[in-house]
């Protein structure tokens, strides 16, 4: 039974009690008629499985998603899988998915056997130049590289092996879900195989974070990849770095314009400070705010967010299938994106425009703050210690509404110039 004011969701993901204390309270309810339930997920669904997108985004801009449901929704959201299809082509779909997962796992597996055993790497297995380091076997489950690795792309695999063991170790560790060292380890199979497929990017830190969430919604753990790989399609170039610049930068000078257009005193402040950069922002666009909210409320802004951004070609877009639909001609499809994406869509941009709204829910963030930054900040430690104060104390909805705001404002103003 729900609660007059809301069911009482926290435990979905228990807290162990001795972390109590230390995570930030959960604001978010599930609210009869607002949140996204069950039962109105499943009567979203024609008998062969065409799912109404329109009514879903509608639910969960206004209330969310119901846990007990997120990661069936998610893959929706995430464009694993397109509204228009039916149960047995997902089922079809699904079953090759879990198969080439299967297979690239296998491949991992054969370079380096703690994949898929229950267990994890936390000390490095080879030295840069490629010889084994022998004294590693204690710390990795007994198995050590017999062989010094020359293939480059094979070494610069295993490199990242063990950091990625350290990160899982420290990923969400206050969850009781994580007491569990073979969902630690499904963790780091997970990372392990997209680092393999994805060397390009490699494995950077805040990947763990945002794989996290999907390990935990999906019992199987092919699905629970594939989840992931698509929400790093729209986070990957985030992470990409060189010697001389971060990916990330790209969103960071979005924010500086945003915030510049929308208050340029609090700009002007910033850059005075020596913080025009915004590089204080970075945790939270990398990891998608997972420090500043709950598990929970972290959860519900992605979903937010997600279903604000959803654009119904990004299954074809991401499955390389030619997309019949022009949403600029046909009013009804436009309904099926999501609020913020549909903006561009009005102002005649119906390609990929790279100012994500996690851009305007930082903005968001800085304006409410705006008082005591103007006020207090005399450094760019004092800029870090006020935003640190927004943990456990922010409202996602609110975010995002304020985010949209802010998002139309800096359209009108950037319209003008």
């Amino acid at each position: 039974m729900w609660k007059s004011g809301g069911e009482d969701l926290q435990g979905f993901f228990p807290v162990r009690p001795e972390c109590q204390a230390d995570v930030p309270r959960t604001r978010f309810k599930s609210r009869a008629g607002k949140t996204l339930s069950a039962r109105r997920w499943h009567a979203a669904f024609t008998e062969d499985g065409h799912l109404d997108m329109e009514k879903v985004l509608r639910r969960i801009q206004r209330g969310g998603i119901h846990p007990s449901i997120k990661g069936a929704v998610w893959e929706f959201l995430l464009g694993c899988y397109d509204p228009d299809s039916t149960f047995e082509e997902r089922s079809k779909l699904r079953n090759r998915r879990r198969e080439q997962y299967g297979a690239w796992k296998e491949e991992c597996k054969k370079m380096v056997p703690v994949i898929g055993s229950g267990k994890f790497i936390t000390m490095a297995v080879v030295s840069e130049n490629g010889n084994p380091i022998d004294e590693s076997s204690v710390e990795n489950q007994g198995w050590v590289v017999k062989n010094a690795i020359t293939n480059e792309r094979v070494l610069q695999w295993m490199l990242s092996l063990h950091q990625i063991g350290l990160d899982v170790a420290r990923t969400d560790r206050y969850l009781s879900f994580y007491e569990n060292d073979r969902n630690q380890s499904k963790l780091w199979d997970v990372l392990a195989i997209y680092t393999w497929l994805n060397l390009d990017i490699g494995y950077v830190q805040g990947m763990n974070d945002i794989c996290s969430p999907m390990i935990i919604l999906f019992d199987d753990e092919a699905d629970a990849f594939w989840c992931f790989e698509r929400a790093m399609r729209r986070l990957r170039e985030n992470f990409r770095a060189t010697a001389t610049s971060m990916g990330v930068q790209t969103q960071l000078g979005v924010l500086s314009q945003v915030i510049k257009t929308v208050d340029p005193r609090l700009h002007q402040h910033l850059e005075d400070l020596d913080g025009g950069e915004y590089l204080f922002a970075i945790r939270m666009l990398m990891v998608l705010f997972r420090r500043e909210f709950s598990f929970l409320d972290a959860l519900y802004l992605w979903e937010m967010m997600w279903a604000m951004e959803y654009n119904p070609t990004m299954f074809a877009t991401y499955e390389e299938l030619e997309d019949r639909n022009n949403a600029a001609d046909d009013p009804k499809l436009r309904k099926r994106y999501g609020k913020f994406e549909r903006k561009y869509l009005h102002n005649g941009q119906n390609e990929q425009h790279g100012n994500t709204l996690a851009v305007f829910v930082v903005a968001s963030v800085l304006q409410t703050k705006n008082k005591r930054l103007l006020k207090e900040a005399k450094g760019l430690d004092d800029v870090v210690q006020i935003l640190g104060d927004i943990a456990g104390n922010l409202d996602a909805k609110k975010a995002c509404k304020e985010a949209l705001k802010i998002h139309e404002k800096f359209l009108k103003k950037a319209n003008r110039q």
